[in-house]
């Protein structure tokens, strides 16, 4: 969905479609041809932008974390992505972005880990830059920081990307992960912007907090999913890669669990959702002269992971979900001045 800033810079809004629990071809169809589609049914619109997860199946790569930004094989598998986005890209769209991890996992990367990774980044800018030649079309890559990754911090992030690409590469900010590092949002968005860092996309979703865990242990094991990890952080700089992990050895509260939680909605007490970190973020993002990005992206791999009792009974009901997260979003970034074309050009 194309939105216009106030400068008159176009804005995309889109949301995820997670094809993991089948991983082909015809299940990323279907996908796309029931709840892609219901939603933008629901939303009003003739277009509606999608953010993809490929598989190794379709896009010659492999998983979330492994290989890191040290190995070869993740410079390729980024590099198929990007070239079968520019095959996706509407005929009027000079550029796309594709979203990759924050270089790896922190434990177990080194000083060898860390020299190949900036030869990798490095071949990446010029495949990137080829491509561009190739097409006349543009892919940047934005690098997640995420806890427990070499990117794990917004002084983390500009000093593993000191010496990158700034033209082609840049930052994938997850709200949901900048709430579970405990930064201000304003003053994190600063910082990687005076850095020359950009903010290639933004994926607007909130993480679950607790203040007193102890008290919320039997509501938080509810979230505990044996094939996913939900890391745990506490403003005291504690972090645990998993909320069972946490449960086990619970340290100090308060917890906030990096998890997308729907944005129209909020978990049961003891929980809540960090709604003001992503409504400070998209305001600070969306109030200067220029918008701080023009990608804001509605995550929804976690409704399926859910609790049992909350999780969305079929593909109707999650894309009814995702409808109202996507109209929820349009109202606040209407209020920032951030509107449909043409309602922007009546104002």
């Amino acid at each position: 969905m194309r939105l216009r800033h106030h400068s008159g810079r176009v804005v995309h809004l889109s949301h995820g479609v997670d094809v993991r629990p089948s991983g082909d071809l015809p299940a990323l169809i279907d996908q796309l041809d029931t709840y892609a589609a219901a939603i933008r049914r629901r939303l009003g619109v003739d277009t509606m932008g999608v953010s993809l997860w490929l598989p190794p199946a379709l896009a010659a790569g492999t998983g979330r974390y492994l290989p890191d930004w040290s190995s070869p094989d993740r410079l390729e598998y980024t590099l198929d992505l990007a070239r079968i986005l520019v095959d996706l890209l509407p005929d009027d769209a000079v550029r796309g972005a594709v979203t990759t991890l924050g270089l790896g996992r922190r434990t177990g990367w080194d000083a060898a880990k860390e020299k190949s990774c900036a030869r990798i980044l490095g071949r990446l800018s010029r495949g990137l830059a080829d491509l561009a030649w190739q097409t006349g079309r543009a892919v940047r890559v934005g690098f997640q920081p995420e806890p427990g990754c070499v990117l794990d911090s917004t002084a983390g992030t500009v000093a593993a990307l000191a010496g990158v690409d700034r033209e082609r590469l840049g930052v994938c900010l997850d709200l949901a992960n900048l709430a579970c590092a405990w930064e201000h949002p304003a003053g994190a968005i600063d910082t990687l912007t005076e850095a020359g860092l950009s903010v290639i996309r933004v994926q607007v979703a909130a993480a679950v907090e607790v203040a007193r865990p102890a008290a919320a242990a039997e509501a938080l094991r509810a979230y505990v999913e044996p094939d996913h990890l939900h890391q745990v952080t506490n403003p005291a700089g504690a972090h645990l890669d998993d909320l069972a992990e946490a449960l086990a050895e619970p340290p100090p509260g308060p917890w906030r669990l990096r998890y997308h939680f729907p944005l129209h909605t909020a978990p049961a007490q003891p929980l809540a959702a960090t709604t003001d970190v992503w409504r400070a973020a998209l305001r600070h993002l969306m109030d200067g002269d220029l918008p701080g990005t023009e990608y804001l992206d509605v995550p929804t791999e976690s409704r399926e992971l859910m609790p049992p009792g909350a999780r969305p009974a079929g593909q109707a009901v999650r894309a009814e979900g995702t409808a109202a997260e996507l109209t929820l979003l349009r109202h606040e970034l209407g209020g920032l001045g951030v509107l449909p074309p043409t309602a922007a050009r009546a104002a």
